[in-house]
């Protein structure tokens, strides 16, 4: 049986940690993620004619993903990444290669064999990428996942831009931050957590909406009514580049593979744990992944 084919739409970039240059970007990270689950990881997006693109281009097909990047004149993006506690902290770039995304018949013939794909707001913010991914986004088919992850960076986002998206999602994940931030957007102040993530559910017609709380608990909650929510295990962190990616990429593979709500949610925070034990947002796996959870007694 063919592997169920996870596409990623949006920013392919090195990150620029501390310890040196990682590859990544939300989109591709959650591809990968995706692949070493057991699906096809495809990435589409843009690198420079430079070193760093020529770089990019040689990680991505050793981390395994299949790619159909673009390149152009415009330089390959890098991210200047501050790691507080751990934590990181982004200093972005505008005017970089996956700015300049094109529509192409190869990239709509991807699009519409995805059954799954992955995008966010940062990949869509200019008009020319903007153009491009919406139009793909138009191509898939109707019973494909569509997973949007927020992922609000600096000012590379808007209303709008949010408004438009969850028009095409079957999928939404925010974290607790940005739901706060949503609450004054969408005029929803007052709700709880769990009444915010069900009037997106309800407004948008969402499958599923995922909050995560980063060292504390994710909760995922589904049209049918079923929801499940885990404390996050505590882990030595290395990082936490990815981390939120990784949980998005292994739910939505275990979600096409036939695994339970419970049981993909379950894989998801032990491969984001695991995740943050590691350096940067692309690590190897081992032969067996931890159970933090229930090492936590969970």
């Amino acid at each position: 049986m063919a592997k169920p084919i996870v596409l990623s739409l949006g920013e392919l970039l090195w990150d620029m940690l501390p310890t040196g240059k990682r590859a990544g970007g939300a989109p591709v990270n959650f591809a990968y993620h995706a692949m070493m689950n057991g699906t096809e990881g495809w990435s589409i997006s843009a690198v420079g004619e430079d070193a760093l693109g020529d770089e990019l281009l040689v990680e991505a097909e050793k981390a395994g993903i299949h790619t159909i990047i673009q390149r152009n004149a415009w330089p390959t993006s890098t991210v200047e990444v501050a790691l507080k506690n751990g934590i990181p902290e982004y200093t972005i770039v505008k005017g970089v290669a996956w700015d300049h995304l094109l529509l192409t018949r190869q990239l709509i013939e991807v699009a519409e064999q995805a059954d799954a794909v992955c995008f966010g707001t940062l990949g869509l913010r200019s008009q020319e990428s903007h153009d491009t991914i919406v139009e793909l986004l138009k191509h898939t088919k109707a019973s494909a996942m569509k997973f949007f992850d927020i992922n609000l960076r600096g000012d590379h986002y808007s209303k709008e831009l949010i408004e438009e998206l969850l028009g095409y999602a079957t999928v939404f994940k925010i974290n607790d931050a940005e739901l706060l931030l949503l609450r004054d957007m969408f005029n929803i102040r007052g709700t709880s957590d769990d009444e915010a993530c069900r009037w997106f559910m309800s407004e948008y017609g969402l499958d599923y909406v995922i909050l995560t709380g980063g060292s504390t608990f994710s909760t995922i909650i589904s049209k049918n009514g079923e929801s499940s929510t885990l404390n996050t295990p505590h882990v030595e962190v290395n990082d936490t580049v990815g981390a939120g990616d990784s949980f998005s990429g292994t739910f939505t593979a275990k979600i096409l593979l036939g695994n339970t709500l419970a049981e993909a949610h379950r894989a998801a925070v032990n491969t984001a744990a695991f995740v943050c034990t590691q350096a940067g947002a692309w690590p190897k796996y081992p032969d067996v992944m931890p159970d933090y959870l229930a090492e936590a007694g969970e």
